[in-house]
């Protein structure tokens, strides 16, 4: 009997032990993180959206010394990739693959380069740029409904929209689109 306590003493006392281990491992591991500076440089280039998304993808060597180029910094990725090509006479596959990016990726960096030069490199919007179904007739038509009436829902002027014009707008759209017009 007195051998099965000792036993069970020293296994809850090994796991007792483990267990405060791992609390400060933890514990020790969040001040660490919480000490670390944030890059300066890493916040601009998220702050301007050119941060490239896979830095870990760039396997040219000189990305990797630390000095002046950065894997991070999506612009001088595309910008080393095309100058390796054109400069060095590297294949566009090559080139493609040593700076982590597809083919066709490579072909809209060249061609956006020839075009618009390094800022045609900066990522571009996605999507719709703007309210593009509520064109000026179409505000028109809202405009023509709010001041007839007066205040009129969103929901009944998509309503509206839909069977006068065959326009489907999401009543958030133009709400929105009323708001655009309130600012001054």
């Amino acid at each position: 009997m007195n051998i099965a306590i000792y036993v069970i003493s020293r296994i809850l006392f090994v796991l007792t032990f483990l267990y405060i281990r791992r609390i400060l491992i933890y514990i020790t591991s969040s001040v660490n993180n919480a000490l670390k500076k944030p890059d300066p440089k890493l916040e601009r280039l998220n702050r301007l959206g050119v941060r490239n998304p896979h830095p870990e993808r760039v396997r040219a060597p000189w990305f990797h010394s630390g000095d002046f180029f950065d894997a991070n910094d999506l612009i001088q990725v595309k910008y080393e990739m095309l100058r390796h090509v054109h400069v060095d006479g590297a294949s566009k596959a090559e080139a493609a693959a040593l700076f982590g990016v597809s083919r066709p990726t490579f072909y809209q960096a060249e061609e956006a380069f020839a075009r618009d030069g390094l800022p045609g490199l900066m990522p571009k919007q996605r999507g719709p740029k703007g309210a593009h179904k509520l064109s000026t007739n179409v505000m028109v038509f809202i405009e023509k409904r709010i001041e007839g009436v007066g205040p009129v829902h969103a929901r009944a002027l998509a309503g509206q929209l839909e069977t006068e014009l065959g326009i489907s707008v999401h009543p958030r759209s133009i709400e929105r689109a009323i708001a655009r017009k309130k600012k001054p």
